[in-house]
Protein backbone atom coordinates (compact mmCIF):
# COMPACT_ATOMS: atom_id res chain seq x y z
CA UNK A 1 0.00 0.00 0.00
CA UNK A 2 1.49 3.27 -1.13
CA UNK A 3 2.04 6.02 1.33
CA UNK A 4 2.57 9.96 1.32
CA UNK A 5 4.29 11.95 4.13
CA UNK A 6 3.79 15.23 4.39
CA UNK A 7 5.85 17.47 7.00
CA UNK A 8 4.84 20.93 7.84
CA UNK A 9 2.84 23.65 10.12
CA UNK A 10 -0.46 21.96 10.56
CA UNK A 11 -2.91 24.58 10.17
CA UNK A 12 -5.95 23.16 11.93
CA UNK A 13 -8.96 25.72 11.14
CA UNK A 14 -11.41 23.78 13.86
CA UNK A 15 -9.20 23.44 16.71
CA UNK A 16 -7.87 26.79 15.28
CA UNK A 17 -4.46 25.82 16.66
CA UNK A 18 -0.94 25.61 14.36
CA UNK A 19 1.43 23.05 15.29
CA UNK A 20 3.87 20.50 13.26
CA UNK A 21 3.09 17.79 12.51
CA UNK A 22 2.88 15.31 9.39
CA UNK A 23 0.09 14.26 6.78
CA UNK A 24 -0.13 10.64 6.35
CA UNK A 25 -1.48 9.80 3.15
CA UNK A 26 -2.81 6.59 1.41
CA UNK A 27 -5.28 5.46 -1.38
CA UNK A 28 -6.07 9.20 -1.63
CA UNK A 29 -7.13 9.87 2.33
CA UNK A 30 -5.84 10.74 5.22
CA UNK A 31 -5.03 7.99 7.16
CA UNK A 32 -3.19 9.68 10.05
CA UNK A 33 -2.05 13.36 11.30
CA UNK A 34 1.04 13.04 13.71
CA UNK A 35 1.02 15.79 15.75
CA UNK A 36 4.74 16.84 16.92
CA UNK A 37 4.17 19.59 18.94
CA UNK A 38 5.91 23.13 20.45
CA UNK A 39 6.42 26.17 18.53
CA UNK A 40 5.63 26.69 14.45
CA UNK A 41 9.22 25.68 12.19
CA UNK A 42 9.92 28.74 10.25
CA UNK A 43 11.66 26.55 7.72
CA UNK A 44 8.99 23.97 7.14
CA UNK A 45 5.61 25.39 5.33
CA UNK A 46 2.07 25.72 6.76
CA UNK A 47 0.02 22.62 5.65
CA UNK A 48 -4.06 23.57 5.66
CA UNK A 49 -7.34 22.35 3.75
CA UNK A 50 -7.25 23.25 0.18
CA UNK A 51 -9.34 26.72 -1.23
CA UNK A 52 -13.33 26.30 -2.53
CA UNK A 53 -14.63 28.68 -4.70
CA UNK A 54 -18.42 29.33 -3.10
CA UNK A 55 -19.49 30.06 -6.81
CA UNK A 56 -18.58 30.47 -10.14
CA UNK A 57 -19.47 30.09 -13.62
CA UNK A 58 -16.59 28.59 -15.23
CA UNK A 59 -17.47 29.72 -18.54
CA UNK A 60 -16.98 33.17 -17.36
CA UNK A 61 -13.01 31.93 -17.13
CA UNK A 62 -13.56 30.93 -21.32
CA UNK A 63 -11.58 27.53 -20.39
CA UNK A 64 -13.33 24.72 -20.26
CA UNK A 65 -13.50 23.12 -17.05
CA UNK A 66 -10.55 21.19 -17.46
CA UNK A 67 -8.27 24.13 -18.12
CA UNK A 68 -9.86 26.26 -15.61
CA UNK A 69 -8.95 23.36 -13.04
CA UNK A 70 -5.11 23.26 -14.37
CA UNK A 71 -5.29 26.94 -13.48
CA UNK A 72 -6.70 26.97 -10.32
CA UNK A 73 -4.73 24.84 -8.49
CA UNK A 74 -1.57 26.35 -8.88
CA UNK A 75 -3.28 28.94 -6.56
CA UNK A 76 -4.43 26.20 -3.94
CA UNK A 77 -7.76 25.76 -5.53
CA UNK A 78 -9.10 22.29 -5.04
CA UNK A 79 -12.91 22.52 -5.26
CA UNK A 80 -15.64 24.90 -6.88
CA UNK A 81 -19.33 25.14 -6.25
CA UNK A 82 -20.12 25.79 -10.21
CA UNK A 83 -23.05 26.90 -11.81
CA UNK A 84 -23.25 25.80 -15.28
CA UNK A 85 -26.05 28.35 -15.79
CA UNK A 86 -24.28 30.70 -19.50
CA UNK A 87 -23.95 26.97 -21.08
CA UNK A 88 -27.10 25.65 -20.46
CA UNK A 89 -28.33 29.02 -21.64
CA UNK A 90 -27.09 28.40 -24.96
CA UNK A 91 -27.28 24.46 -25.02
CA UNK A 92 -29.43 23.41 -22.12
CA UNK A 93 -29.00 20.17 -20.24
CA UNK A 94 -26.34 18.88 -23.31
CA UNK A 95 -24.53 22.12 -22.40
CA UNK A 96 -24.48 20.75 -18.38
CA UNK A 97 -23.65 17.08 -19.67
CA UNK A 98 -20.66 18.84 -21.30
CA UNK A 99 -19.15 20.85 -18.36
CA UNK A 100 -19.73 17.40 -16.07
CA UNK A 101 -18.09 15.15 -18.87
CA UNK A 102 -15.02 17.28 -19.56
CA UNK A 103 -14.89 18.11 -15.08
CA UNK A 104 -14.56 14.35 -14.87
CA UNK A 105 -11.20 14.42 -16.90
CA UNK A 106 -9.46 15.72 -14.40
CA UNK A 107 -8.36 15.43 -11.10
CA UNK A 108 -10.54 18.57 -9.35
CA UNK A 109 -13.81 18.44 -7.30
CA UNK A 110 -16.35 20.49 -9.15
CA UNK A 111 -19.64 20.65 -7.89
CA UNK A 112 -22.37 21.70 -10.14
CA UNK A 113 -25.60 22.89 -9.34
CA UNK A 114 -28.78 22.65 -11.66
CA UNK A 115 -28.98 25.71 -13.44
CA UNK A 116 -32.47 27.45 -11.95
CA UNK A 117 -33.24 30.22 -14.56
CA UNK A 118 -32.92 29.50 -18.08
CA UNK A 119 -33.80 31.60 -19.70
CA UNK A 120 -32.98 34.24 -16.84
CA UNK A 121 -35.99 35.91 -18.02
CA UNK A 122 -38.76 36.04 -20.72
CA UNK A 123 -37.54 39.41 -22.13
CA UNK A 124 -34.48 37.88 -23.98
CA UNK A 125 -33.66 35.35 -26.72
CA UNK A 126 -32.04 32.30 -25.59
CA UNK A 127 -30.92 28.92 -26.95
CA UNK A 128 -33.05 26.88 -24.17
CA UNK A 129 -35.33 26.30 -21.65
CA UNK A 130 -35.32 24.43 -19.12
CA UNK A 131 -38.30 23.98 -16.88
CA UNK A 132 -39.36 22.43 -13.64
CA UNK A 133 -39.70 19.33 -14.81
CA UNK A 134 -36.00 19.54 -16.37
CA UNK A 135 -34.73 20.81 -12.94
CA UNK A 136 -36.42 18.56 -11.00
CA UNK A 137 -34.53 15.38 -13.40
CA UNK A 138 -31.05 17.05 -13.38
CA UNK A 139 -31.31 17.85 -9.00
CA UNK A 140 -32.18 13.50 -9.09
CA UNK A 141 -28.58 13.22 -10.27
CA UNK A 142 -25.99 12.67 -7.62
CA UNK A 143 -23.18 15.03 -9.35
CA UNK A 144 -25.91 17.90 -8.99
CA UNK A 145 -24.91 19.43 -5.51
CA UNK A 146 -27.73 22.20 -5.40
CA UNK A 147 -29.95 24.25 -7.27
CA UNK A 148 -28.47 27.22 -8.70
CA UNK A 149 -28.67 30.97 -8.29
CA UNK A 150 -32.27 31.81 -8.06
CA UNK A 151 -32.65 35.00 -9.53
CA UNK A 152 -35.66 35.37 -10.64
CA UNK A 153 -36.69 37.15 -7.23
CA UNK A 154 -39.94 38.96 -8.64
CA UNK A 155 -41.10 35.46 -9.65
CA UNK A 156 -40.11 34.16 -5.84
CA UNK A 157 -42.25 36.83 -4.00
CA UNK A 158 -45.10 36.87 -5.98
CA UNK A 159 -45.33 33.29 -5.67
CA UNK A 160 -44.52 31.97 -9.75
CA UNK A 161 -45.75 28.34 -9.53
CA UNK A 162 -43.14 27.00 -11.91
CA UNK A 163 -40.26 28.84 -9.43
CA UNK A 164 -41.36 27.63 -6.91
CA UNK A 165 -41.51 23.97 -8.31
CA UNK A 166 -38.00 23.84 -8.97
CA UNK A 167 -37.22 25.11 -5.26
CA UNK A 168 -39.43 22.83 -3.35
CA UNK A 169 -37.74 19.90 -5.70
CA UNK A 170 -34.23 20.73 -4.53
CA UNK A 171 -35.76 21.26 -1.00
CA UNK A 172 -37.29 17.32 -1.19
CA UNK A 173 -33.88 16.16 -1.43
CA UNK A 174 -32.25 18.06 0.60
CA UNK A 175 -30.16 20.34 -1.83
CA UNK A 176 -29.40 23.92 -0.82
CA UNK A 177 -30.99 26.45 -2.61
CA UNK A 178 -28.34 29.20 -4.06
CA UNK A 179 -29.58 33.10 -3.81
CA UNK A 180 -29.51 35.89 -5.84
CA UNK A 181 -31.11 39.50 -5.13
CA UNK A 182 -29.13 42.54 -5.48
CA UNK A 183 -30.38 44.78 -3.55
CA UNK A 184 -33.30 42.87 -1.75
CA UNK A 185 -34.06 45.15 1.23
CA UNK A 186 -36.80 44.56 4.30
CA UNK A 187 -39.83 42.50 3.93
CA UNK A 188 -39.12 41.67 0.32
CA UNK A 189 -35.77 40.00 1.56
CA UNK A 190 -37.55 38.30 4.74
CA UNK A 191 -39.78 36.66 2.02
CA UNK A 192 -37.08 35.28 -0.71
CA UNK A 193 -35.06 34.19 2.13
CA UNK A 194 -37.83 32.67 4.28
CA UNK A 195 -38.47 30.47 0.75
CA UNK A 196 -35.85 28.30 1.22
CA UNK A 197 -33.35 30.59 -0.56
CA UNK A 198 -29.65 30.18 1.78
CA UNK A 199 -26.80 32.50 0.42
CA UNK A 200 -26.91 35.63 -1.67
CA UNK A 201 -23.08 36.49 -3.50
CA UNK A 202 -24.69 39.78 -5.21
CA UNK A 203 -24.39 42.51 -1.89
CA UNK A 204 -22.75 45.28 -2.77
CA UNK A 205 -23.50 47.29 0.85
CA UNK A 206 -22.42 45.98 4.04
CA UNK A 207 -26.14 47.21 5.50
CA UNK A 208 -27.64 44.99 2.41
CA UNK A 209 -25.56 42.02 4.12
CA UNK A 210 -25.65 42.14 7.66
CA UNK A 211 -29.69 42.47 6.48
CA UNK A 212 -29.84 39.23 4.62
CA UNK A 213 -27.74 37.80 7.63
CA UNK A 214 -30.12 38.44 10.45
CA UNK A 215 -32.63 36.96 8.74
CA UNK A 216 -30.46 33.75 8.51
CA UNK A 217 -28.69 33.50 5.08
CA UNK A 218 -25.65 32.86 4.23
CA UNK A 219 -23.51 35.71 2.41
CA UNK A 220 -21.25 34.52 -0.40
CA UNK A 221 -17.95 37.72 -0.59
CA UNK A 222 -17.22 37.59 -4.54
CA UNK A 223 -14.34 38.96 -6.00
CA UNK A 224 -14.36 38.53 -9.41
CA UNK A 225 -12.80 40.40 -12.77
CA UNK A 226 -15.94 42.87 -12.81
CA UNK A 227 -17.96 42.79 -9.06
CA UNK A 228 -15.47 43.65 -6.57
CA UNK A 229 -17.56 43.40 -3.24
CA UNK A 230 -14.69 42.30 -1.28
CA UNK A 231 -13.81 45.92 0.62
CA UNK A 232 -17.77 46.38 1.16
CA UNK A 233 -18.25 43.19 2.77
CA UNK A 234 -15.02 41.89 4.33
CA UNK A 235 -15.38 43.17 8.14
CA UNK A 236 -18.74 41.12 8.41
CA UNK A 237 -16.20 37.98 8.53
CA UNK A 238 -14.91 39.37 12.21
CA UNK A 239 -18.65 38.80 14.00
CA UNK A 240 -20.02 36.24 11.26
CA UNK A 241 -17.23 33.70 10.59
CA UNK A 242 -19.67 30.76 10.43
CA UNK A 243 -21.78 32.69 7.86
CA UNK A 244 -19.17 33.88 5.33
CA UNK A 245 -17.73 32.10 1.84
CA UNK A 246 -16.05 33.17 -0.84
CA UNK A 247 -16.21 33.36 -4.04
CA UNK A 248 -15.31 35.05 -7.52
CA UNK A 249 -18.33 34.70 -9.58
CA UNK A 250 -17.09 35.50 -12.74
CA UNK A 251 -13.12 34.86 -13.39
CA UNK A 252 -11.58 35.98 -16.82
CA UNK A 253 -8.40 34.10 -17.63
CA UNK A 254 -5.47 36.31 -17.30
CA UNK A 255 -6.81 37.49 -13.32
CA UNK A 256 -6.75 33.47 -13.11
CA UNK A 257 -3.56 33.19 -13.62
CA UNK A 258 -2.58 35.79 -11.01
CA UNK A 259 -4.23 34.11 -8.25
CA UNK A 260 -7.92 32.66 -7.11
CA UNK A 261 -9.44 32.30 -3.34
CA UNK A 262 -5.52 32.66 -1.90
CA UNK A 263 -5.74 36.40 -2.57
CA UNK A 264 -9.01 37.06 -1.19
CA UNK A 265 -7.06 35.19 2.38
CA UNK A 266 -4.29 37.53 2.13
CA UNK A 267 -5.91 40.75 1.86
CA UNK A 268 -8.38 39.67 4.78
CA UNK A 269 -5.65 39.11 7.12
CA UNK A 270 -3.53 41.67 5.99
CA UNK A 271 -6.89 44.03 7.23
CA UNK A 272 -6.71 42.19 10.39
CA UNK A 273 -8.87 39.90 10.43
CA UNK A 274 -8.77 36.81 12.26
CA UNK A 275 -7.20 33.89 10.49
CA UNK A 276 -9.06 31.11 11.31
CA UNK A 277 -12.25 33.03 10.66
CA UNK A 278 -10.52 33.56 7.24
CA UNK A 279 -9.68 30.24 6.22
CA UNK A 280 -13.18 28.94 7.68
CA UNK A 281 -14.81 31.05 4.93
CA UNK A 282 -12.41 29.79 2.01
CA UNK A 283 -12.09 26.14 3.04
CA UNK A 284 -14.60 25.08 5.93
CA UNK A 285 -18.33 26.74 5.46
CA UNK A 286 -18.53 25.86 1.83
CA UNK A 287 -17.55 21.66 2.80
CA UNK A 288 -20.33 22.31 5.48
CA UNK A 289 -23.59 24.28 3.71
CA UNK A 290 -22.99 22.42 0.32
CA UNK A 291 -21.90 18.46 1.56
CA UNK A 292 -18.93 18.69 -0.46
CA UNK A 293 -17.02 15.82 -0.45
CA UNK A 294 -13.30 17.89 0.34
CA UNK A 295 -11.11 17.15 2.63
CA UNK A 296 -10.93 19.44 5.89
CA UNK A 297 -7.67 18.08 7.11
CA UNK A 298 -9.19 15.54 9.52
CA UNK A 299 -7.72 11.68 9.43
CA UNK A 300 -10.21 9.73 6.93
CA UNK A 301 -11.01 12.69 5.07
CA UNK A 302 -9.99 12.77 1.61
CA UNK A 303 -6.33 13.88 0.99
CA UNK A 304 -6.99 17.33 -0.11
CA UNK A 305 -4.84 19.75 1.21
CA UNK A 306 -2.13 22.29 0.31
CA UNK A 307 1.59 23.50 1.28
CA UNK A 308 1.78 27.38 1.70
CA UNK A 309 4.71 29.59 2.20
CA UNK A 310 3.24 31.79 5.40
CA UNK A 311 -0.01 32.67 6.91
CA UNK A 312 -0.34 36.27 5.09
CA UNK A 313 1.08 35.88 1.65
CA UNK A 314 -0.81 32.67 0.89
CA UNK A 315 1.87 31.61 -1.90
CA UNK A 316 0.95 28.41 -2.92
CA UNK A 317 4.24 25.93 -2.87
CA UNK A 318 2.05 22.52 -3.37
CA UNK A 319 -2.14 21.04 -4.09
CA UNK A 320 -3.16 18.08 -3.58
CA UNK A 321 -6.55 16.50 -4.42
CA UNK A 322 -7.16 13.06 -3.67
CA UNK A 323 -3.55 12.17 -2.25
CA UNK A 324 -2.91 13.42 -6.00
CA UNK A 325 0.19 16.38 -5.98
CA UNK A 326 -1.60 18.56 -9.25
CA UNK A 327 0.65 21.42 -8.31
CA UNK A 328 4.11 22.52 -7.61
CA UNK A 329 5.75 25.77 -7.41
CA UNK A 330 3.71 27.38 -9.43
CA UNK A 331 3.21 25.14 -11.90
CA UNK A 332 0.26 22.78 -12.80
CA UNK A 333 0.91 19.36 -13.11
CA UNK A 334 -2.85 18.56 -15.14
CA UNK A 335 -2.16 18.30 -18.59
CA UNK A 336 -4.01 19.61 -21.34
CA UNK A 337 -6.20 17.50 -22.72
CA UNK A 338 -8.33 17.22 -26.08
CA UNK A 339 -12.27 18.82 -25.59
CA UNK A 340 -14.55 18.48 -27.77
CA UNK A 341 -16.74 21.23 -29.38
CA UNK A 342 -20.80 22.25 -28.67
CA UNK A 343 -21.93 25.54 -29.41
CA UNK A 344 -24.86 27.08 -31.27
CA UNK A 345 -24.79 30.12 -33.33
CA UNK A 346 -27.18 30.70 -36.45
CA UNK A 347 -27.02 34.02 -37.31
CA UNK A 348 -25.71 35.76 -40.45
CA UNK A 349 -22.90 38.90 -41.19
CA UNK A 350 -23.77 41.78 -41.00
CA UNK A 351 -23.38 45.02 -42.90
CA UNK A 352 -22.51 48.72 -41.41
CA UNK A 353 -25.96 49.82 -42.53
CA UNK A 354 -27.27 47.39 -39.93
CA UNK A 355 -25.85 49.42 -36.84
CA UNK A 356 -26.52 52.93 -37.56
CA UNK A 357 -29.43 54.42 -35.08
CA UNK A 358 -32.35 55.91 -36.93
CA UNK A 359 -34.39 58.20 -35.06
CA UNK A 360 -37.30 57.05 -35.52
CA UNK A 361 -36.65 53.51 -33.93
CA UNK A 362 -36.23 54.42 -30.52
CA UNK A 363 -39.64 52.69 -29.23
CA UNK A 364 -43.11 53.89 -30.24
CA UNK A 365 -42.57 57.98 -30.36
CA UNK A 366 -42.11 59.59 -33.37
CA UNK A 367 -39.11 60.84 -34.40
CA UNK A 368 -40.08 64.78 -34.67
CA UNK A 369 -41.09 64.18 -30.84
CA UNK A 370 -37.91 62.63 -29.22
CA UNK A 371 -35.91 65.57 -27.04
CA UNK A 372 -34.30 62.82 -24.73
CA UNK A 373 -32.48 59.46 -25.03
CA UNK A 374 -31.91 56.89 -22.71
CA UNK A 375 -28.54 55.88 -21.64
CA UNK A 376 -26.86 52.87 -19.89
CA UNK A 377 -24.36 53.69 -17.39
CA UNK A 378 -21.89 51.68 -16.46
CA UNK A 379 -19.71 51.54 -13.11
CA UNK A 380 -16.29 49.83 -13.38
CA UNK A 381 -16.32 47.20 -10.64
CA UNK A 382 -20.15 46.71 -10.49
CA UNK A 383 -22.72 44.78 -12.30
CA UNK A 384 -25.65 47.41 -11.84
CA UNK A 385 -25.95 50.06 -13.84
CA UNK A 386 -27.56 54.06 -13.69
CA UNK A 387 -30.23 54.81 -16.25
CA UNK A 388 -29.29 58.35 -17.55
CA UNK A 389 -31.49 60.44 -19.55
CA UNK A 390 -29.46 62.71 -22.14
CA UNK A 391 -31.06 65.63 -24.27
CA UNK A 392 -30.94 64.97 -27.97
CA UNK A 393 -28.40 68.10 -28.68
CA UNK A 394 -26.06 65.52 -26.50
CA UNK A 395 -25.86 63.85 -29.91
CA UNK A 396 -24.79 64.44 -33.25
CA UNK A 397 -28.18 64.13 -35.86
CA UNK A 398 -27.90 64.02 -39.27
CA UNK A 399 -31.43 64.10 -40.83
CA UNK A 400 -33.24 61.01 -38.92
CA UNK A 401 -29.60 59.16 -37.65
CA UNK A 402 -28.11 59.77 -33.98
CA UNK A 403 -24.61 59.27 -33.97
CA UNK A 404 -22.11 58.62 -31.46
CA UNK A 405 -20.44 61.50 -29.24
CA UNK A 406 -17.08 60.24 -28.33
CA UNK A 407 -16.21 63.63 -26.85
CA UNK A 408 -18.47 63.58 -24.43
CA UNK A 409 -18.46 59.22 -24.15
CA UNK A 410 -22.03 58.64 -25.43
CA UNK A 411 -20.95 55.26 -27.35
CA UNK A 412 -23.28 52.77 -29.42
CA UNK A 413 -24.27 50.12 -27.79
CA UNK A 414 -26.08 46.54 -29.63
CA UNK A 415 -27.19 43.32 -29.02
CA UNK A 416 -27.53 41.05 -32.18
CA UNK A 417 -29.55 37.58 -31.94
CA UNK A 418 -26.99 34.73 -32.24
CA UNK A 419 -29.61 32.33 -32.42
CA UNK A 420 -31.44 33.57 -35.75
CA UNK A 421 -31.74 36.65 -37.57
CA UNK A 422 -33.53 39.05 -36.14
CA UNK A 423 -33.00 43.34 -36.23
CA UNK A 424 -30.25 44.49 -34.21
CA UNK A 425 -31.03 45.92 -30.45
CA UNK A 426 -29.41 49.33 -30.14
CA UNK A 427 -28.83 52.21 -27.32
CA UNK A 428 -26.11 54.43 -25.86
CA UNK A 429 -23.97 53.62 -23.40
CA UNK A 430 -21.70 55.80 -21.09
CA UNK A 431 -18.38 55.28 -19.19
CA UNK A 432 -16.53 52.57 -21.26
CA UNK A 433 -14.71 55.54 -22.86
CA UNK A 434 -13.31 54.36 -26.45
CA UNK A 435 -12.39 57.40 -28.67
CA UNK A 436 -12.39 54.79 -31.64
CA UNK A 437 -13.19 51.37 -32.63
CA UNK A 438 -15.32 48.67 -31.14
CA UNK A 439 -15.47 46.04 -29.01
CA UNK A 440 -17.76 42.92 -28.87
CA UNK A 441 -18.32 39.54 -27.21
CA UNK A 442 -20.56 36.46 -27.53
CA UNK A 443 -20.33 36.11 -23.94
CA UNK A 444 -23.41 38.16 -22.79
CA UNK A 445 -24.84 37.08 -19.87
CA UNK A 446 -27.56 35.26 -19.81
CA UNK A 447 -28.62 34.59 -23.06
CA UNK A 448 -25.45 35.01 -24.64
CA UNK A 449 -26.04 37.17 -28.05
CA UNK A 450 -23.56 38.66 -29.24
CA UNK A 451 -22.96 42.38 -27.39
CA UNK A 452 -20.75 44.84 -28.79
CA UNK A 453 -19.86 48.95 -27.97
CA UNK A 454 -18.40 50.95 -30.54
CA UNK A 455 -18.14 54.49 -31.73
CA UNK A 456 -19.07 54.09 -35.37
CA UNK A 457 -21.33 51.41 -36.97
CA UNK A 458 -18.26 50.49 -39.34
CA UNK A 459 -16.45 49.30 -36.38
CA UNK A 460 -19.65 47.88 -34.39
CA UNK A 461 -19.85 45.82 -37.61
CA UNK A 462 -16.02 44.48 -38.06
CA UNK A 463 -16.40 43.73 -34.73
CA UNK A 464 -19.64 41.78 -34.58
CA UNK A 465 -18.58 39.77 -37.96
CA UNK A 466 -15.28 38.87 -36.36
CA UNK A 467 -17.46 36.71 -33.94
CA UNK A 468 -19.59 35.42 -36.20
CA UNK A 469 -17.10 34.01 -37.99
CA UNK A 470 -15.32 32.57 -35.14
CA UNK A 471 -19.06 31.19 -34.17
CA UNK A 472 -18.13 32.95 -30.56
CA UNK A 473 -15.76 34.75 -28.65
CA UNK A 474 -14.16 38.02 -27.86
CA UNK A 475 -12.47 41.14 -30.25
CA UNK A 476 -11.24 44.45 -30.12
CA UNK A 477 -10.96 46.16 -33.65
CA UNK A 478 -9.70 49.64 -34.62
CA UNK A 479 -9.74 50.90 -38.06
CA UNK A 480 -6.37 51.70 -39.95
CA UNK A 481 -5.27 54.28 -42.55
CA UNK A 482 -4.86 51.85 -45.01
CA UNK A 483 -8.48 51.22 -44.64
CA UNK A 484 -7.66 47.60 -43.00
CA UNK A 485 -8.09 46.80 -39.28
CA UNK A 486 -6.29 46.15 -36.17
CA UNK A 487 -7.57 43.49 -34.44
CA UNK A 488 -7.48 40.95 -31.55
CA UNK A 489 -9.50 37.99 -30.90
CA UNK A 490 -10.06 35.29 -28.49
CA UNK A 491 -12.11 32.47 -30.50
CA UNK A 492 -14.55 30.61 -28.19
CA UNK A 493 -15.86 27.56 -30.30
CA UNK A 494 -17.43 25.87 -27.34
CA UNK A 495 -20.86 27.38 -26.89
CA UNK A 496 -19.60 30.58 -27.68
CA UNK A 497 -17.94 30.85 -24.32
CA UNK A 498 -15.78 28.74 -23.85
CA UNK A 499 -11.90 27.99 -25.54
CA UNK A 500 -10.66 24.60 -25.89
CA UNK A 501 -7.21 25.46 -26.01
CA UNK A 502 -4.40 25.73 -23.44
CA UNK A 503 -5.35 27.89 -20.80
CA UNK A 504 -2.43 29.72 -20.17
CA UNK A 505 -2.25 30.48 -24.32
CA UNK A 506 -5.86 31.38 -23.94
CA UNK A 507 -5.14 34.15 -21.02
CA UNK A 508 -2.17 35.99 -23.05
CA UNK A 509 -4.48 35.95 -26.24
CA UNK A 510 -7.07 37.34 -23.92
CA UNK A 511 -4.47 39.71 -22.10
CA UNK A 512 -4.07 41.11 -25.51
CA UNK A 513 -7.28 42.21 -26.40
CA UNK A 514 -8.35 43.85 -23.42
CA UNK A 515 -4.86 45.60 -24.02
CA UNK A 516 -6.11 46.69 -27.33
CA UNK A 517 -9.40 47.68 -25.88
CA UNK A 518 -7.36 50.09 -23.59
CA UNK A 519 -5.41 51.38 -26.11
CA UNK A 520 -8.41 52.31 -27.94
CA UNK A 521 -9.56 54.29 -24.57
CA UNK A 522 -11.47 52.27 -22.17
CA UNK A 523 -10.50 53.49 -18.87
CA UNK A 524 -12.46 50.28 -17.45
CA UNK A 525 -10.67 48.23 -15.01
CA UNK A 526 -12.19 44.93 -17.33
CA UNK A 527 -13.83 46.23 -20.16
CA UNK A 528 -14.66 42.65 -21.64
CA UNK A 529 -16.02 41.67 -17.91
CA UNK A 530 -17.92 45.05 -18.09
CA UNK A 531 -19.22 44.56 -21.58
CA UNK A 532 -21.20 41.13 -20.71
CA UNK A 533 -22.82 42.24 -18.07
CA UNK A 534 -24.59 44.86 -19.92
CA UNK A 535 -27.35 42.70 -20.96
CA UNK A 536 -27.74 41.04 -17.94
CA UNK A 537 -31.13 41.84 -17.21
CA UNK A 538 -32.16 40.38 -13.56
CA UNK A 539 -29.63 43.19 -12.23
CA UNK A 540 -30.50 46.61 -11.98
CA UNK A 541 -30.51 49.52 -13.70
CA UNK A 542 -31.20 49.49 -17.20
CA UNK A 543 -29.68 46.74 -19.39
CA UNK A 544 -29.93 45.77 -23.21
CA UNK A 545 -31.46 42.44 -24.62
CA UNK A 546 -31.68 41.91 -28.15
CA UNK A 547 -35.34 42.55 -27.94
CA UNK A 548 -34.55 46.33 -26.71
CA UNK A 549 -33.52 48.09 -23.55
CA UNK A 550 -35.08 46.75 -19.85
CA UNK A 551 -35.75 49.00 -17.13
CA UNK A 552 -34.45 46.28 -13.62
CA UNK A 553 -36.74 48.26 -11.56
CA UNK A 554 -39.87 48.21 -13.51
CA UNK A 555 -38.63 44.69 -14.66
CA UNK A 556 -39.70 45.73 -18.48
CA UNK A 557 -39.12 46.90 -21.72
CA UNK A 558 -38.49 50.29 -21.80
Amino acid sequence: MAQTIVAGNLVLIREKTITPGEIVVENGRIAAIHRIGGATDPALPFLLPGFIDSHVHVESSMLVPSEFARLAVVHGTVATVSDPHEIANVCGIAGVDYMIANGNTVPFKFNFGAPSCVPATSFETAGAVLDAADVAALLERPEIRYLSEMMNFPGVLQGDEEVLRKIRSAHKLGKPVDGHAPGLRGEEARNYIAAGISTDHECFTREEAFEKLQYGMKIIIREGSAAKNFEALADLLNDYPDHILFCSDDKHPDSLVEGHINQLCARAVARGIDLFHVLQAACVNPVTHYGLDVGLLREGDPADFIAVNNLTDFTVLSTWINGQLVARNGQSLITTTPAGVINQFQCSPKTPADFEFHLGKFGDTDAENIEQVYVVEALDGQLITHKRVEPLGSFEVEGNVIRANTARDLLYMVVVNRYHDAPIAKCFVKNFGLRQGAIASSVAHDSHNIIAVGTSPESLCQAVNRIIEARGGVCAVQALADGGWKEELVALPVAGLMSNADGYEVARAYSAADALAKELGSTLGAPFMSLSFMALLVIPHLKLSDLGLFDGDAFRLV
